[in-house]
């Protein structure tokens, strides 16, 4: 295994009472370089591999190092979306670190500090693209929008409008909708979740998802609605007869012949009679109105 030897922050958590409320309050301090520290990990470590059952001192050495597998885990999943399970990654990064613990080589020329932030790096990376489906592409894109979005927000104090984005991007309107849709397809989120709208006010997801029941439109319902009310009303001006030829073949859903039995007429006088019926309605209904003759008789 190749090993990158670079100089890896660590991070000390310091616990203090917070004041009036008996908390216990975590806050980590500036990464430590300090050789020191350094020496007395790789001491512990040259202890533990001398007697590998010692749980004692696996147990100090881990508890050492947890606090960088949190460093690594919180800025790796900062970025990704929001159905991430922080502690499934958390669980992934402690393991890496329990792993390299017994495959440290100090021959190699890495501290302790550098190898463990390797696996624990890798390991984390590794369970990110498992997860998730999206190609490398998509998050790319996504990655390059949102910073695109922060500095154009950074230098003018707004939010950059959809063709300004595509200019500061490289890439055609029609392009940037077709990454914004390949990226929105990629994330699993909760339909409640709070977004951001086209007129930049918060709302929820689910709002903003376009639906083709045109029975919870209210202007398709009150567009319907007067059509119905055209439709009677030209319908009553019919005459008896059509009236009842058209319940009959409309309502009861008779055919012609059974209709023509019962009003006591053969069945092509009712295709004729029905014929003008029709033709007496389109004219009543016009334009649109028209087009609605079928939804509404």
């Amino acid at each position: 295994m190749r090993v990158i030897t670079r100089t890896t922050p660590t991070l000390n958590v310091q616990r203090r009472s917070a004041e009036g409320t008996g908390e216990t309050v975590e806050r980590a301090t500036a990464p430590s370089t300090s050789r020191a520290r350094t020496d007395e990990l790789q001491r512990l470590w040259k202890r533990y591999r001398s007697r590998p059952g010692d749980r004692a001192l696996r147990d100090r050495l881990i508890l050492s190092l947890a606090p960088m597998v949190k460093f690594i885990v919180y800025r790796k999943v900062r970025n990704v979306p929001s159905h991430v399970e922080i502690e499934d990654y958390l669980s992934v990064g402690l393991e890496a670190l329990i792993a390299s613990l017994d495959r440290y080589d100090p021959t190699k020329g890495a501290t302790l500090e550098q190898f463990v932030w390797t696996r624990v790096h890798g390991s984390v990376l590794d369970e990110l693209r498992r997860q998730d489906w999206a190609p490398r592409s998509v998050r790319r894109w996504e990655r390059d929008i949102e910073k695109a979005v922060q500095d154009f927000t950074g230098v003018y104090s707004r939010r950059p409008t959809q063709a300004e984005l595509a200019d500061m991007l490289g890439c055609t309107l029609a392009e940037l909708r077709a990454h914004r849709d390949d990226i929105a397809r990629s994330d699993v989120t909760s339909l409640n979740a709070v977004v951001m709208s086209e007129d930049e006010t918060e709302v929820e997801r689910m709002d903003t998802l376009e639906s083709s029941d045109e029975r919870g439109d209210p202007e398709a319902m009150a567009l319907r609605t007067d059509a119905k009310d055209r439709f009677r009303a030209a319908f009553a001006t019919l005459p008896q007869r059509e009236r009842e030829i058209a319940v009959l073949l409309y309502v009861k859903h008779l055919t012609m012949a059974e209709i023509g039995d019962v009003l006591g007429v053969s069945e092509s006088r009712i295709c004729q009679i029905h014929g003008r019926t029709k033709k007496k309605l389109r004219a009543a209904l016009q334009d649109a109105d028209a087009a609605m003759f079928h939804l509404v008789a």
